[in-house]
């Protein structure tokens, strides 16, 4: 084994004890604190990472725009049209059909006949 891969082998060993020692001894909020951190390093390294690619390639970054717009018009649409087919919600009584009362009919029209026919 190597110098070098001695002092590396430990290195790592003491970044993983130090993680290990800070998890422990860190109250909640310090280490919501920490994460917290991270994760604003990680979107302002993304951001300025996509700000980079952007400027160099502007016909992708808007083609992969208007395809986004056109997805989420897409979804939206159906969505919309899953919504309209759905059944209505809310409360409903039931009407019980009553016999509507006898109509009195008025007597049926007798037409003459005529001597020709």
């Amino acid at each position: 084994m190597s110098k070098f891969e001695s002092i590396s082998g430990r290195a790592l060993e003491l970044a993983g004890s130090v993680g290990d020692t800070l998890r422990t001894n860190v109250p909640d909020r310090a280490m919501k604190w920490i994460e917290t951190g991270a994760a604003l390093g990680a979107v302002k390294a993304g951001s300025r990472a996509a700000t980079r690619f952007v400027r160099r390639n502007p016909a992708v970054a808007i083609a992969s725009a208007v395809g986004a717009g056109v997805l989420l018009y897409a979804v939206r649409r159906h969505q919309r049209k899953l919504q309209e087919s759905a059944p209505i919600e809310g409360k409903a009584t039931r009407i019980e059909a009553k016999k509507a009362p006898a109509r009195k009919r008025a007597p049926a029209r007798r037409t003459r006949k005529t001597a020709a026919e």
